[in-house]
Order: C-alpha cells, then structure tokens, then sequence
C-alpha cells in the first residue's frame, strides 16, 4: 500500500494500524496526518510508548498522556484518582483522535489501561471511548521488554483486549524511502518473511571489519549501554583539544521537563572538542540534516562558542540550538533546549530506532532479544555503509508467531487496498471524509472563503445558546450529541469567561451544594481543585454524588 492510499482510509474515521518495514516512511505519513487534522481543527493527541519516537512528532508518551505513568494494572479507585486531575479532563475532552507510535515497544496491558481509561473520562462505552485510534509500528522490530528485562510475545498489544475491540483496518506500506541498496533491501525482506539463506549469510560475513567509505568513522550499535558509555568517554578524552561544555536549558512544569529530558537524545551537560565525532538527533530540512546525520566538530565561533560541525556529506553548518517541546492543541506545554547533536562514537541499537544512518559500525554478538539484528541492518542505507565487528546468525531471527501475524497482516491491507477502500468513488470517498470532520467537530474546506474557520461556532457558544434557552442539561447533551461529562465542562468554561450568563434553572439540589462546600473547606493545600478527595469524604458520609454532580455544585457555592 502506498502513503496516499493509507492516508486516504485514516481520512475516513475509522481506526487504523500503519505498519511495513523500516524506511517505509510510517512517522513521515503520521506527520502529513496530524497536518490534515489540524488544517481542519479536529483535536489530536501525539504519543508514542517512548520518548524518544514521540519527540520526532513533538507528542508526549502515551503513559504520561494518560496519566498512567508506569502502572501495570488499574482499579476503581485509580481510576477514581485520575479523575481527580483537572488536566486530565481538560485532555480527554479536548481530543478526538489518538495518535500511538512504535506500539511494538508497548505492552499489551498498557493498552488495555489507556484502552479503560479513554471510556472513563470520555463517558463512553465505545472503544477507547469514541476516539478514532491511529496506531503505528513494525512487529519485527524491539518488542517489550519487562522489569526482569526479558521479552515475551504475549506483551505485545496484538494480544491485546484492546486491539480486538479496536478492529483496525490494515495499511501496510510496502514503498521504501529509506534503504537504497538491493543487496541491503534483500536481506531485510528475507528477515522479515524468513527466508534468510546462506547467500545473505555470505553477505553479511563480508561486511565483517570492512572498510567504510572515505574512511569514515562509523557510529558504533552496542546492545548495551554499557559499551556506548565507556566508548564515547574514552574517545573524547583521547582528543587533545579544549573542551566545551554546553548545558541544556527549559521551560514549563518539572514533571514534564523531566519526561523530555529522559526521552530526548540530547545531553543535559555535553561536552565536546574539536575532533569529536557527532550525530545530529533532529530533523533540520532547511539546514540539510536529519536525525541520524554524521559529522565532525572542525572549529568554535569565538563570539559564542557554537560548534561548526562538517558533515560527511560535504555540507558545514553551525549547531545552533533547538528545542523539543510537548504541545497540546497548539501550545507548548514544557519544552527543552540543547544543542541538536550528542556524541556519536556509539549508541544502543535500542536508541537508535527511528534513524537514518550513513555509517554504522555494529557488534551483533550479544544480542537479547528478536527484532535486534533487524533494527540495526536497517538503519543503515547501504550495504557499504555497514561495518560488522561481531556477528551471530540468531540475532536475525524472527519469531514464528510474528511472522504468521505478519502474513495476516500483509493479506488484510491488501483486502483494504483493492476491496474495501479501493472500490471507494471518489464522491463516496469525499462523503466519509466529510462525516468524519463533523463528526469530530471539525471545518471543511478550512481554506474555502465560505467556511471561514471564523465563521464557525465555538463549542461552548453553542452550549450556552442552549442554556440560555433554558434546556437541561440532560437535553443539551442529547441535543448535541454528547457526554454529560463534557455538557458540564462547556459550562465550566461559560461561567469563567462569562459570569453572567443564566444558570439557575440547572442548579442542584441545595443539599448537594453544602455537603460539597463542607467537604471542600477540609481539603489540605495539595488536594486543592482535586475532585476525587472530595468524593471520597462524601462516599464516607454515605453520599453517592458523580464526578459531573460535584463539578456542578462547586459552581454554585457562594452564589
């Protein structure tokens, strides 16, 4: 299936897993994606199950997302608890569509947590809570790994609640945009169908302690950080130049700097002198690098200090720095700065998923886990590119099971590619678009001089019409379509930024109003604004009051 077509069926609403093989340019569509949305106002939310994939999208991972940090299981009363978090409601309300990249390195459980956790706040019982589900990944790539740091195949979402009530449609991109060596791309695709032979051997082998182009110093693949510590320290210390020291700066909440600076490649403290070997860790069109990019440290800027890097392609350029942030519906919600290069003499093969390299030098001796020996072959554009300082055959192995599922996989996008979404007119095809942008409360023709995106009506503005007509709240949520839960929001947001506009006619019961006073005046410094402390002192009491009841009663204290 090609980019357009995949990017066609995620177009009409349903839920989609993009997948192929590495290069196949799945983080390039799921950017083009995430632009369709917002040129048409439709609320999206950027994750992925690391860090570091989710900077290449400027998202945030789908725990922290979620708010469910590193837990394995959930309860009522964790659940109960996330309820609580302001920022959390204000999240779930807002978003319409979930995007989740590098899902081979999530486990399924999770899924299913982020799965629950999505119908709790979004008060619905569909799949994830009515959000269309965009789910990304390569299976023959690094699966989870678990606490005792071993991998099983049952951790995979495959296996997920979560994916079969998900029922995705298929798009498995079979174009390549990364590798652009036949010998390479053969051997990729034999690992990946299992056909690996003698002759693939062979040609690995002779990649053994050869000679790189230009004499280019590679970057090193290590299974583990260990080997990359030990080896980037070691070189810098046997350069003989002055050494530079350049700190990392950052702005917004601590809880979210911190998830940045551990997903992000880039140092808090790097140092660096002339000769040390560098790899750029962000895509810069317009300076002509990407992430994965090779150079050298050549020279200071005597008024600032800012490195100037000569790339191996020929191109010199200076390493200003740049910034990744966590955004959420345009805004910046914490963000870092560094210089866009980390030294690159090694890395983890872990680490250096996502990326293009020119140059890599890899021991495949010790690998743990299946996907390993795939992952690191195919960072690598060329057969010449490749430098093997240790090589076992176990490390191209393929698990049986993911290699059927492949199969599978392969055969229903095929069905989507010329059946199911392939026979679409191009009317028909239009038709599900448009359903789906109103559906999801967005504008058509965002550019079109007759649907201005002023010209539309904001949510709440059209709530407070229907209050002002009296309805109830039950009513207006029937009317619009909606949650309960998101009515009482919208109202929220009325009373803050427009005081005084009528509400009595849906005031709760005056009982209601005081008991939550009460138990609101006793609430500590750090429970302030939490709703869940205070459900639990009424549920104490014998009160059974929702989450939308308490909301609504806190509006009408002091009034």
């Amino acid at each position: 299936m090609t980019q357009k077509q995949a990017l066609a069926i995620m177009k009409t609403g349903v839920n989609v897993y993009l997948t192929g093989s590495a290069g196949s340019g799945k983080t390039y569509l799921l950017n083009e994606y995430i632009s369709y949305l917002k040129n048409h106002d439709i609320p999206v939310a950027i994750t992925a199950s690391t860090g570091i994939a989710a900077t290449h999208m400027n998202g945030m991972t789908i725990h922290g997302w979620a708010g469910i940090g590193i837990k394995d299981k959930i309860d009522e009363y964790d659940l109960e608890v996330l309820e609580g978090k302001q920022y959390l409601w204000k999240r779930f309300e807002k978003a319409r569509v979930l995007i989740i990249d590098e899902v081979s390195m999530l486990h399924a459980h999770r899924l299913d947590i982020i799965e629950r956790v999505c119908r709790r706040f979004k008060r619905s019982d569909k799949p994830f809570g009515g959000l269309q589900i965009i789910i990304s990944g390569d299976f023959f790539q690094l699966p989870p790994i678990n606490r005792s740091n071993e991998t099983n195949l049952k951790d995979m979402v495959l296996y997920s609640e979560a994916w079969r009530i998900m029922n995705p449609a298929i798009c498995y991109l079979t174009e390549q945009h990364r590798q652009v060596d036949e010998e390479l791309t053969s051997i990729l695709n034999a690992i990946r169908s299992d056909t690996v032979e003698e002759l693939h051997y062979e040609q690995l082998k002779n990649r053994l302690n050869a000679e790189l182009p230009n004499n280019i110093i590679p970057t090193k693949l290590y299974t583990h950080n260990t080997n990359v510590d030990i080896e980037n320290n070691t070189e810098l210390s046997n350069l003989k130049t002055d050494e530079k020291v350049f700190y990392m700066s950052s702005t917004g909440p601590e809880p979210l700097v911190e998830i940045l600076r551990k997903s992000c490649l880039a140092s808090e403290k790097l140092h660096l002198k002339v000769g040390a070997e560098i790899m750029c860790i962000k895509n810069n069109f317009e300076e002509g690098y990407v992430n994965g990019t090779r150079g050298k440290v050549i020279d200071f800027l005597p008024s600032d200090n800012t490195p100037i890097i000569e790339l191996y392609n020929g191109k010199t350029i200076y390493a200003h720095k740049e910034t990744w942030a966590i955004e959420e519906n345009g805004k910046n919600k914490a963000s870092i700065s560094q210089l866009p290069i980390r030294l690159a003499w090694a890395i983890t093969i872990h680490k250096s998923q996502g990326m293009s390299l020119d140059n890599a030098e890899i021991d495949l001796t010790h690998t743990f886990a299946y996907g390993m020996g795939y992952v690191a072959l195919s960072r690598v554009k060329t057969m010449t590119g490749i430098k093997l300082v240790g090589f076992n055959p176990d490390a191209l192995r393929v698990d049986p099971k993911v290699l059927q599922f492949d199969k599978e996989l392969r055969n229903e996008s095929t069905q989507n590619e010329l059946v199911y979404f392939g026979k679409l007119s191009k009317s028909e095809q239009e038709k599900l678009e448009h359903s789906f942008i109103v559906r999801m409360g967005g504008v058509i023709n965002k550019n079109n001089n007759k649907t201005k995106t002023s010209d539309k009506i904001p949510t709440i503005i059209t709530t407070m019409n229907l209050l002002n007509q009296g309805m109830s709240i039950n009513k207006i949520a029937k009317e619009r379509g909606l949650t309960k839960s998101t009515i009482v929001y919208h109202i929220e947001q009325i009373v803050d930024k427009f005081p005084k506009t009528k509400i009595n006619h849906i005031k709760p019961k005056q009982q209601d109003i005081i008991i939550v006073n009460k138990a609101n005046r006793t609430l500590k410094n750090d429970e302030i604004g939490k709703l869940s402390p205070i459900k639990l002192i009424l549920e104490k009491q014998g009160y059974k009051l929702s989450f939308e009841d308490i909301r609504l009663a806190k509006l009408f204290i002091n009034k």
